[in-house]
């Protein structure tokens, strides 16, 4: 049974998910399973789910719930009840991850730590030109100067979060400042999370809820954030921003004037 359970948010784009399985097959470190978070895709993507798994070299399960909006913090609580493993990584289902992503997560795990990693957002011409089999051949790590000079003339965002540190002494300069959890790339205990019920299943709308709501609560109970700049990297692919209101911001500030990291409305259910 493997210890670390990797947790893939996804709606619907089977070809960005593509994508990333790719990446997934060329991990340095291969002892873990997949859980894809799905939101409510179609059963044509969940059919291309089916054919996904059957040709990976790791466990790769499936968990859907039907299509009611967004509701990204509902499957990611149901992926982590059903998680094998002991360590947690999550990850969105267009975020393809660098050959020494998992590897790089699990080796720095420690005891009441989660760790938090970055990404380079790329241009619609690059994610364009991306393909499994480039993916599999390493095109993005091997290519890191076209991420730059796209990012110079071009539309590709944070490419030198790109620029993976082998380096311990670089590794420290680099990560000397606390930077805050990122919902496409981060890691922790399975039991850290659990220790705070999960997700708040109230947000419904993307951003907080998945990231700065799930720090805060964490740092509550004691969890200390520690970052994996240029260590666990990540190449974020291009899609339109999402429309946000400001009903998380809302809750959130609810969340902060209560001051209690167990939420009653993650995995399991209570009165409030």
């Amino acid at each position: 049974m493997p210890d670390v359970s990797l947790i893939v948010s996804f709606y619907n784009r089977v070809d960005y998910l593509r994508l990333v399985v790719a990446g997934l097959k060329r991990q340095s470190f291969q002892d873990f399973e997949v859980i894809i978070a799905d939101d409510g895709s179609t059963s044509e993507a969940v059919r291309e789910i089916e054919k996904l798994s059957a040709a990976v070299p790791f466990e790769m399960m499936h968990v859907w719930q039907e299509d009611h909006g967004f509701r990204k913090n509902k499957i990611l609580n149901k992926a982590i009840t059903v998680a094998a493993g002991n360590y947690l990584i999550f990850i969105d289902g267009d975020c393809i991850p660098h050959k020494e992503f998992v590897r790089e997560h699990y080796s720095n795990k420690a005891p009441k730590t989660c760790l938090t990693g970055r990404r380079v957002d790329l241009s619609e011409s690059l994610t364009s030109q991306l393909t499994p089999q480039k993916i599999e051949e390493g095109y993005l790590e091997t290519h890191i100067i076209s991420l730059v000079i796209d990012s110079i003339f071009g539309k590709t965002f944070d490419a030198e979060q790109g620029f993976y540190f082998r380096s311990q002494f670089l590794r420290r300069i680099i990560n000397r400042k606390r930077r805050g959890i990122l919902g496409s790339n981060f890691s922790l205990h399975k039991a850290d999370m659990l220790s705070i019920n999960g997700f708040d299943e109230r947000y419904e709308e993307p951003g907080i809820g998945e990231d700065t709501d799930i720090q805060y609560r964490l740092e509550l109970s004691g969890v200390r954030m520690k970052s994996l700049n240029n260590i666990a990297i990540q190449y974020h692919l291009y899609h339109e921003s999402q429309k946000r209101s400001g009903k998380n911001l809302e809750l959130y500030t609810e969340v902060k004037a209560r001051k209690q990291f167990f939420t009653p409305f993650g995995i399991e259910k209570s009165a409030y």
